[in-house]
This record gives structure tokens, C-alpha cells and sequence, in this order.
């Protein structure tokens, strides 16, 4: 029988006993062909410099959270890391309606001065006659309620309030129009997502840079669902027909791969901004293009995060908009196995991208 005092602690295993003295051993060495990409989670030993940022330069705004905090306590413990790493916003993308919003509403009011609540858009019956007007009367309600602006909105190919059985409708269906002139009338801006970034598209195969992130986001080419450049497309008509209301496109319109498309879009339409939110791995392996892309359209791009207010998550956002470090891992953005550059924005650019620009922005509100 087995000695009571066998257990195994962490990797190492109290494999014998001998003369009273316990034998230690380590586990076999996994051989380098055998690892897995999932586990593989390299360190860098290159001697260059390495930035610890642990308060943003300037005042920030963050124009893209969730709803993380589900009790007063949590809320709390939210503006204490906002207060220590410089945040002086976060806007809730609640998505919202009803009860549910007014709940989320009732519970981040508490800290008004420090964050703002979006809702959602009751989709409901929206391609029967009649139903148009039941969802702007809701939307309006919304903003009574407190809610000051609309999102996040999303359309991954299938629609907007689609299901699994059913293709919704894009931002561009005629649908549509009386709803976002009616955020314009409300001073609501609208934030969207549309599409996945285009690793999501390509085959799964030995070729994909971005496999490790790719497959668990994956977008089907089934009939009906829009692929890439046709549903960036629908944003970029709706922004066009509506020039009353302002849009956020938020991931950057999911153009990582091809900032030339959202830059574009930045330039045609001057009521267009685009959040940052959950792509500063997507962007870290092209430093110098993307610092090109963010002096070009300094006026237009906002920060964001779209992950769980952890301290830690902002800082290391931080560093890579405010430092010139460079191969460099984070545990918040290991998805991708590949090491992170940083951008080493100006100050001028950061000021913006961190507060002014959504100052403005929501000041249309």
C-alpha cells in the first residue's frame, strides 16, 4: 500500500522513501517537439529596456468596458484601481434594455461622475409593420432613464440582434434608418462592432499567424453570413447615410490587418471615430505602423479596453501607447504567441487618444 504521506505538490512528486529521507523527483522534460502552441509561453531574454508604467501620463477615458462589476463592493473596488492607475471614465457598454438596463443603470449611478451606461436596441419583431416605432419609444425611455449613448451594438456577418436560427439585419438596412436618426436626435452615439478581424476568415491551417485566437473566433463563410470587407462595408454606408450620428467603430472596425480600411473611413467621414478595445496584441507586432496610423488620425481614435478593469491590464495598455519598449510578453495578451512592441506615441497624440477626443465626442451628446 501506498504511504499516507505520498501526495504530489505542484511538479514535484515525493516519489520514495529512503533511510527515513524523502527522494525528490522532477517530471520528465516535455521535448521541444511534443509542446503544445497552448502551452507555450516564452520569456524574454533580450537586454534592452523595460518600462514599468504605473499610471497613465494623462487623464483617460476608457469608451469601452462591460457591465464587470455586479455588486456595490466590486464598483467599488473598480474606481479604487481607476484612481491608481489614472482612469477619470468608463463608459458601460451595456447593450441593454428594459429592466436589465435600468438595474445597471441604478447600480454604476452611485460613481455618476465616474462612469457613463449605454443601452442596447430592442430588436424585437423590428422586420414586422408597425415595430419601428416600439423601438425608438424604447430607446427614448432609455435615455431617460440616464442612458447616453447606444452600444455596443454587434454584427459578426449575421446581424444585428441576430440568433442562431435567424439572420438578423445590418446597420445599413433601411430598418435601420429611423433608429439612428433618431440617436442623432437624442445626441446618442452608436457604438458598433462589426466583423472579426481577418485571421478569422482564413483557412485554420499551419499558415494562420493568428491560429491560436482564429479558431475560437472563427467566422463561417455559410450562405447569408457576410464576410469580412462586406460587413465593414455595411458600416461605412450607415456612417454615410447618416451624418447626423456619430458612430464608433469599435476594434478599429476589426481592420487590424489593414489599417489603410479604417483609416480611409477616418478620413471620408468626419463623424466616424474608432476605440482601441481588445486589440493591442492584434496591433503590437507593427509598432511603426501603427504610431503612423495613430498621428495620421489623432483626432478620431479613442482609447478603450473592453477586459476586466484589473490594474494590471491598464498599465501594460499603457505602456505599449506610452513607451518604446519593445519584445515584450503580457500575460493579458498571450492569445496571439507573439511578443508585444510598443508604440511610443507623442505627447500630443496621447492626450488625445487617452481624453480629449472622447471629451469631444461626447459633448455632442
Amino acid at each position: 500500500m501506498k504511504p499516507a504521506f505520498f501526495h504530489t505538490f505542484g511538479i514535484v512528486e515525493f516519489a520514495a522513501v529512503s533511510f527515513g529521507c524523502l527522494v525528490m523527483t522532477a517530471p520528465a522534460q516535455i521535448p521541444p517537439d511534443q509542446i503544445l502552441l497552448k502551452d507555450y509561453k516564452p520569456q524574454s531574454i533580450f537586454n534592452i529596456p523595460q518600462t514599468r508604467v504605473e499610471r497613465a501620463c494623462y487623464p483617460v477615458i476608457d469608451v469601452h468596458s462591460h457591465d464587470y462589476a455586479r455588486t456595490d463592493a466590486e464598483i467599488t473596488r473598480w474606481v479604487e484601481t481607476m484612481d491608481q492607475v489614472g482612469l477619470e471614465k468608463v463608459i458601460i457598454l451595456s447593450g441593454s434594455t428594459g429592466a436589465k438596463l435600468d438595474s445597471t443603470i441604478e447600480r454604476y449611478g452611485k460613481h455618476s461622475n465616474r462612469f457613463a451606461v449605454w443601452c442596447g436596441i430592442d430588436f424585437t419583431g423590428l422586420r414586422q409593420p408597425g415595430s419601428g416605432p416600439t423601438a425608438m419609444a424604447e430607446l427614448e425611455r432609455c435615455r431617460k432613464a440616464g442612458a447616453t449613448g447606444v452600444g455596443e451594438l454587434s454584427d459578426k456577418g449575421r446581424g444585428l440582434g441576430a440568433t442562431t436560427n435567424e439572420l438578423g439585419i445590418h446597420i445599413d438596412d433601411p430598418l435601420m434608418d429611423p433608429i439612428i436618426e433618431k440617436c442623432a436626435e437624442l445626441r446618442m452615439p452608436i457604438n458598433i462592432h462589426v466583423g472579426e478581424d481577418k485571421w478569422m476568415y482564413e483557412p485554420l491551417d499551419k499558415t494562420n499567424d493568428g491560429l491560436m485566437n482564429a479558431w475560437k473566433w472563427r467566422i463561417t463563410n455559410a450562405p447569408g453570413i457576410l464576410q469580412h470587407e462586406e460587413v465593414v462595408a455595411t458600416l461605412a454606408r450607415a456612417v454615410s447615410k447618416h451624418p447626423r450620428t456619430t458612430f464608433i467603430a469599435c476594434h478599429l472596425a476589426n481592420c487590424c490587418t489593414d489599417l489603410d480600411r479604417i483609416g480611409g473611413m477616418l478620413e471620408k467621414y468626419p463623424n466616424l471615430y474608432a476605440d482601441i478595445g481588445a486589440r493591442y496584441a492584434e496591433l503590437a507586432p507593427i509598432p511603426r505602423a501603427v504610431s503612423k496610423f495613430f498621428q495620421e488620425h489623432q483626432d478620431r481614435v479613442l482609447y478603450g479596453t473592453d477586459l476586466n478593469p484589473e490594474p494590471e491590464l491598464y498599465r501594460v495598455t499603457f505602456r505599449l501607447l506610452e513607451t518604446a519598449d519593445e519584445h515584450f510578453y503580457a500575460d493579458y495578451f498571450r492569445t496571439y504567441h507573439w511578443p508585444l512592441h510598443a508604440w511610443a506615441l507623442p505627447d500630443a497624440v496621447l492626450k488625445k487618444v487617452y481624453r480629449e477626443n472622447a471629451l469631444r465626442m461626447l459633448s455632442a451628446q
